[in-house]
């Protein structure tokens, strides 16, 4: 098969898809079934069958093609964990690890593998004759193997889920920042298309490589593995949080709202996840007097995640104001497929994923006053925490799909005909 070399078509960025489930799994399907892809993942920070969201993405991105038909083959920089049983199968190609030195040398040393990764794609040296598609999560120094998938003609997409740049320039220190947007405009260039999480991130994207062709493919939610929780007990109503312990997740205000109810004997708090802030949020619960209230599990295998969530009443993504806005969080899709109520900051993406007033409730960030209504809100009325958990199932089943998310991103691939190979017709 072939693509289009010439240049990249204007900016086309589109708003997050409303496909229904049975829809997008159909028009997957179409655009799959047969497909010989290559799934790239050179983050040398994100292990594919890790405990991190990243690592869930990578998963379930993998798990949508093969349901949708593909036979998928995983480069990697990072494993970091055993496969799930339904991957256990999937070929995994360990790209060389990223050496444990200082930051100068290290991000050299990633400039230097980028050809090593391309030459991976193709091992028996037939010129990519046995792939029909390259996706690639888009890394700080990785571009050549999308160069050399488009000069043998195949297609090519690149999954942007962050501003990468900024963000390591801002909280972790880039020194060869010059050549790392020189990396990202050929990366961008070399896309059939360039599949963003969020609008914010199609703007950044656009921003870097005017021209780029860019779609909006917000995260999703695998709504098998994750089932509606079961109908609970009488007691004190279980108010969940799911992620990483880092300030910008607002998990301080959360403790700062919940605490009168925690106090009350009306509710308490699971905080499933780690971070850097466990230390201290575990004192600042000390000192609202709410020790006993709060559980906190540490960081899970993502196999294990649905079972907590069962333990949950409410669903809570208290972000912070100020915090970035780029981001389309999986906890939020998680609540909703478990049929949690959510209560949320409407910051970012949020809003177009939690309808207020029928699947959750949004409040300002950083408004503990206005969180903690939502909250006592939910407490006090079983029946309206049933109705919006029925609600947020619903959504997340017909809306929220990751078939839906990879089907955004491929329509996109200006080919004019499904990647798949036709099926042997017998005489």
């Amino acid at each position: 098969m072939s693509t289009p070399t010439s240049p990249s078509p204007s900016p086309s960025t589109s708003p997050a898809s409303t496909t229904p489930a049975t829809d997008a799994a159909t028009r997957l399907a179409a655009l799959l079934d047969g497909a010989r892809v290559q799934y790239l993942s050179a983050d040398p920070g994100i292990g594919i069958y890790g405990t991190k969201g990243a690592s869930v993405h990578v998963q379930e991105v993998v798990r949508a093609m093969r349901t949708a038909g593909a036979d998928v083959r995983i480069l990697a920089a990072k494993i970091d964990g055993e496969a799930p049983a339904d991957l256990a199968d999937v070929p995994v190609h360990a790209l060389a690890s990223r050496p444990r030195v200082a930051a100068a040398e290290r991000e050299a040393w990633l400039l230097a593998q980028d050809s090593e990764i391309a030459a991976a794609l193709d091992p028996t040296g037939t010129d990519l004759t046995g792939t029909d598609l390259v996706y690639e999560r888009y890394s700080l120094f990785s571009a050549a193997a999308l160069e050399r998938a488009r000069a043998a003609g195949v297609a090519t997409v690149l999954e942007v889920n962050a501003p990468l740049i900024d963000e390591h320039a801002a909280h972790r220190g880039l020194v060869h920042e010059a050549e790392a947007r020189e990396v990202m405009r050929r990366a961008v260039t070399a896309a059939d298309v360039v599949t963003c999480v969020s609008e914010p991130v199609a703007r950044w994207v656009a921003a870097q490589v005017p021209g780029a062709r860019t779609v909006v493919a917000p995260n999703g939610v695998n709504t098998d593995r994750i089932r509606p929780r079961p109908e609970r007990s009488e007691g004190p109503v279980t108010l969940g949080f799911v992620g990483t312990l880092k300030p910008w997740h607002g998990v301080e205000i959360l403790l700062e709202a919940a605490a009168p109810l925690v106090r009350d004997g009306v509710a308490r708090l699971l905080l499933v996840g780690d971070g850097p802030q466990a230390a201290a949020l575990g004192e600042r619960a000390a000192a609202l007097g709410i020790a006993d209230g709060v559980e906190r599990t540490g960081a899970l295998d993502p196999r294990d995640v649905p079972a907590h969530l069962h333990r949950m009443d409410v669903g809570v993504a208290p972000y912070p104001a100020g915090a970035d806005d780029y981001f389309s969080p999986l906890k939020v899709y998680e609540y909703l497929a478990a049929g949690l109520p959510v209560v949320a900051s409407a910051v970012g993406q949020i809003p177009d994923v939690v309808r207020d007033g029928l699947t959750g409730v949004l409040v300002p960030p950083s408004d503990v006053e206005a969180l903690r209504d939502a909250l006592a809100l939910l407490c006090e009325h079983a029946p309206t925490r049933e109705r919006m958990g029925r609600a947020a199932r619903a959504d997340a089943v017909e809306l929220h799909g990751w078939d839906r998310t990879v089907a955004t991103s491929l329509g996109a691939l200006p080919l004019g005909r499904p990647l798949g190979r036709p099926t042997a017709v017998t005489a």
